[in-house]
């Protein structure tokens, strides 16, 4: 039992100086800081993949309470994103959760961690991260158009870019909530791919996701998708209202899902046609201009279920 103790330290005190070391060049350099930053998150999850929770919870304590000594106020943000979401992943492991259960976990304790610090920052030092950049993208909105009078644009010309400049504006302002899931969703799984394969090769028994052709989306997302649909066509939502933001988020977030469907079904279907693997990077790059069909080939895939007809295909063929 003492021996388990004294490890137990001894591998919170390496993994603590590792985490403030990492922690040193992301703020402190400016090159490697790029690397360091995505596996600022690792020796928290290395701990607690290995001990439980209040172990792990007293860890990534003393992990902000470090940062806040080398970098003060200007690491700790960073701190605050990368310190629970290595607790999320390694928690998720130690408890031997599903890679899906870890993925959701993770993103659902990123996305709470950027709205507590959105808040806080306006809060304490009256900083409101969307109105400083609204702010810079009308400053660069007005010098682009002061640039553009100067080489004599016709007043026709200056009117459609303002159009087009305000159509854009509000089209970000409204899409945002989506925005942020989807950007917050994309970020947790690029660094699920990075940080897993690093924890096994540390000794640490990480769950592997499955391929991304076996994706199948429950088919309650094609209902939610036909309701929206539904409403749509009954009903006329106010440009700037709240039902017609969640209405354009709505459609957004479920028109991105059935997208991604649709190239998962691509790849099963190429898998089960043994091309090789270039095929399959020239079909998902050609999916993206051709979105709606891929689409449109997602809500079919969900519906009637194209790959069962697929296999029994080439169960006949003997392939």
């Amino acid at each position: 039992m003492q021996n388990q103790q004294t490890r137990q330290l001894t591998n919170g005190a390496m993994m603590a100086a590792v985490f403030t070391v990492l922690l040193a060049i992301s703020v402190y350099v400016p090159v490697l800081s790029i690397v360091s930053t995505l596996i600022l998150a690792l020796p928290v999850a290395w701990y607690s993949a290995k001990y439980p929770w209040k172990a792990s919870a007293l860890f990534a304590s003393v992990c902000l309470v470090l940062s806040f000594i080398i970098g003060g106020l200007l690491s700790v943000p960073l701190a605050l994103i990368h310190v629970p979401l290595g607790l999320a992943i390694g928690i998720s492991i130690y408890y031997k959760k599903s890679k899906l259960f870890m993925f959701m976990g993770a993103s659902i304790v990123l996305l709470v961690s950027l709205m507590i610090q959105y808040v806080a920052s306006i809060a304490l030092f009256g900083i409101n991260v969307l109105e400083e950049f609204s702010a810079m993208f009308d400053q660069s909105y007005e010098q682009t158009g002061a640039m553009m009078e100067r080489f004599g644009a016709s007043e026709t010309s200056m009117e459609e870019y303002n159009e087009l400049v305000a159509q854009l504006q509000f089209s970000f302002e409204t899409m945002l909530p989506v925005l942020l899931v989807l950007g917050v969703f994309m970020s947790v799984w690029v660094l699920l791919l990075i940080l897993l394969p690093i924890l096994k090769r540390l000794g640490i028994a990480a769950p592997k996701f499955p391929p991304f052709r076996s994706m199948k989306l429950p088919k309650s997302v094609l209902w939610y998708y036909l309701i929206v649909l539904l409403v749509s066509l009954l009903s006329e939502f106010e440009p700037g209202t709240m039902a017609y933001m969640i209405f354009i988020n709505a459609t957004v977030l479920l028109q991105f899902l059935l997208f991604l469907q649709g190239i998962s079904f691509y790849h099963f279907y190429i898998h089960q046609e043994g091309w090789p693997k270039w095929v399959t990077v020239l079909v998902t790059i050609l999916a993206l201009p051709l979105q709606s069909f891929t689409s449109i080939v997602g809500i079919v895939d969900l519906g009637f279920d194209i790959r069962g007809w697929v296999k029994r295909a080439h169960e006949f063929k003997g392939k």
